[in-house]
């Protein structure tokens, strides 16, 4: 089925382009915290994502939480091969954006609309950097 048009500007940006499935939370995210390490499945109890798997994902919090450990934690999952395809926050902290670029994982901040609005988990979503946006492709 495909999707309204729809596109969020973002403040920063930075990686290559990607294409996936959306997963939008309510909820800020810590990938030291938040996330079991081993499986890429958000495990913290009481997390409104608790047991979603963020393995290939584009993901979509309104923060980040954590500090200088979370930044190597985008490089652990990475390199395990359950990372994000990408990082989508309203707000970010300088340890995220560091840990991001390490990983090579794509990273945003600020949007000219709230995704908890516009879009849901399971959308077919584009972010794409350079153009500081984030396009809805299609809806499941």
């Amino acid at each position: 089925m495909n999707a309204p048009r729809l596109v969020i500007e973002v403040t920063r940006a930075w990686g290559p382009a990607v294409e996936g499935e959306a997963v939008v939370s309510a909820e800020g995210f810590s990938p030291r915290y938040d996330l079991d390490r081993w499986s890429g499945v958000i495990t913290k109890r009481g997390h409104k994502l608790e047991g979603v798997s963020i393995c290939d994902k584009i993901l979509f919090f309104p923060t980040a939480k954590g500090g200088i450990a979370a930044g190597w934690a985008f490089h652990d999952i990475k390199h395990k091969g359950i990372g994000p395809k990408a990082l989508c926050f309203g707000i970010t902290n300088p340890v995220m954006v560091q840990g991001a670029i390490f990983a090579g994982m794509p990273i945003t901040e600020g949007w000219s609309q709230d995704p908890l609005q516009c879009l849901r988990s399971g959308d077919w979503v584009r972010v794409d950097p350079a153009a500081k946006r984030i396009e809805l492709l299609r809806r499941p």
